[in-house]
């Protein structure tokens, strides 16, 4: 089985890397947080000294980080990745990071001789305990050919988007939607309660009409209709709505540099901004329901 170093052992990339253990394969695991580590110790992966250490001597990076700084030092710094992999190890970066940030990692790694591809997730945490994430993959064919069979060990959806920097764009687009059409979905849901209609009949009627959308039928934000979604569970993530916020920024960012006009994408930032500012950002996103019945 393939030798792996995984880096960032967080909500998200603990369960991966768990994954990947129960699938066979050697995982070396790195993150700031002993206890995240100790987890994985438990699953029977080993442990690396530091990011640089958890790249030495596999055969695969995989890293699963906060943001666009941390993967540029994780990667870049002095006794980091780049610095430390061995020749020909792949490197996989599922963060969810700004598309510059993402391209310029790889171009470093690239320049070095290093094949490398930017593949974030969908699902959220249970998606990535159950290990049927969607991952979105950008990169040279190549490199995602060598990726594919380490993300299957994680998701049920490997689809390669294009060159590098391409799948964190359909992240950041994607989800971009979600913010946009939960956010309309809990809009209909308040309005259903001030006319008086049934959270259950609203739900079988647009679940078999044209307000049907994800947001409804997988992630109702009311409880009941869907019985896995976080609303039955006082909306304990999930996604978090600070992940929500973070990735709508992401879109604005991208929005404004390539001069596209996203004027819903915005309004969306700014209610989870605003949700977020009281106090919510550890709640599932679509806990912003409770804000919009004011």
């Amino acid at each position: 089985m393939t030798t792996i170093g995984f880096i960032g052992l967080g909500n998200m990339g603990g369960p991966m890397a768990r994954n990947l253990v129960a699938k066979g394969h050697e995982v070396k695991v790195f993150d700031l947080v002993e206890a995240n580590v100790a987890l994985l110790i438990a699953a029977g992966a080993t442990r690396a000294a530091s990011a640089g250490d958890a790249a030495r001597d596999v055969d695969v990076v995989v890293t699963m980080l906060p943001a666009g700084k941390h993967v540029r030092a994780v990667y870049g710094d002095a006794g980091g990745v780049i610095e430390s992999a061995r020749a020909g190890t792949l490197f996989i970066d599922s963060s969810t990071i700004d598309v510059d940030s993402a391209r310029a990692v790889a171009e470093a790694a690239e320049a070095r001789g290093f094949a490398m591809v930017d593949a974030p997730v969908s699902g959220g945490v249970a998606a990535a305990e159950a290990g049927t994430l969607t991952f979105m993959v950008g990169g040279p064919d190549a490199a995602f050919t060598r990726a594919q069979p380490i993300l299957e060990g994680m998701g049920k959806a490997i689809i390669h988007a294009g060159g590098a920097g391409t799948g964190q764009a359909a992240k950041i687009c994607n989800n971009m939607i979600l913010g946009i059409t939960m956010i309309a979905t809990c809009e209909a849901f308040v309005l259903a309660e001030k006319l008086g209609l049934d959270h259950q009949k609203l739900f079988d009627i647009s679940s078999k009409a044209s307000g049907q959308t994800w947001s409804l039928t997988s992630y109702c934000p009311v409880p009941g209709p869907v019985p896995t979604s976080p609303a039955n569970r006082d909306y304990k993530p999930g996604f978090a709505a600070a992940m929500m916020l973070k990735d709508l920024k992401l879109a604005q960012e991208a929005a404004q540099a390539a001069g596209a006009n996203t004027p819903l994408g915005l309004d969306a930032m700014k209610l989870y901004e605003a949700f977020a500012a009281d106090g919510q950002g550890g709640v599932d996103f679509s806990g912003i329901i409770n804000m919009l019945r004011g």
